[in-house]
């Protein structure tokens, strides 16, 4: 995790992300990052409508169009690396558009996995094995099988379908799962980081406090989060 001087005046260096981050009050979806937001408005507006056809020139519906649960995990991820002011703090080493190893949470990455087994996909992972055409579209090279026949769990596909952008963290609550709570999870990750003797009850607490809110996400009928 880099918290150098001036990184969270920043944003990654993507062709569709601000300079540094800002409010925006006009976001479609990806609304949890409106008060400080990495990306414009205008960006959004291909999230808004259910089934997502494409995100740019990437096309999500190769193999038919996502269910609606799998589709919200999608679109948490997108929104995470086009809107939050904090995935800057895991800008790859040599590529400054892109992000490697954010930390994200093994219950993040199986319900991930729960809402997309039965859906289908033709690559592993979505930003190498497309064949791209002469207008940066992507189209499948092989047969469209499914999800839980291409990944064998939430960690493979956590780690696999965007390369090294996600790993699975260690810890089961400095980690991140796209939603409100991730603001706590990174200061929490920023004093670890910075002092060998960040506060343990603080990290329990929130620890607890996340446990709690995800049983009761999980005990509502058919309850996953919302794009937020």
């Amino acid at each position: 995790m880099d918290v150098e001087s001036g990184k969270r005046q920043k944003c990654l260096e993507g062709a569709g992300h601000k300079d540094k981050p800002t409010q925006e009050n006009h976001l479609q979806e990806c609304t949890l990052y409106a008060k400080s937001s990495c990306c414009h408005a205008d960006i959004t507006e291909e999230l808004i409508h259910s089934p997502v056809i494409k995100v740019n020139t990437t096309y999500w519906n190769r193999c038919g169009n996502l269910s609606e649960l799998c589709e919200r995990y999608m679109k948490k991820n997108e929104c995470f690396y086009q809107c939050s002011p904090h995935a800057v703090l895991w800008a790859h080493h040599q590529y400054p558009a892109a992000i490697e190893s954010v930390p994200v949470c093994q219950h993040y990455c199986d319900d991930w996995y729960d809402a997309c087994k039965d859906d289908l996909t033709c690559v592993n992972n979505w930003l190498t094995d497309w064949e791209i055409d002469e207008k940066g579209e992507n189209h499948c090279k092989n047969e469209c099988i499914p999800y839980r026949k291409m990944y064998a769990n939430g960690t493979d596909l956590c780690e696999s379908m965007w390369g090294h952008s996600l790993k699975v963290s260690d810890s089961a609550c400095l980690c991140l799962q796209m939603d409100e709570m991730d603001d706590k999870a990174i200061k929490l990750m920023e004093e670890k980081s910075s002092s060998n003797s960040s506060s343990s009850s603080d990290e329990e607490q929130y620890c607890h406090h996340k446990m709690d809110k995800r049983r009761e996400m999980k005990m509502k009928e058919g309850a996953i989060p919302t794009v937020a």
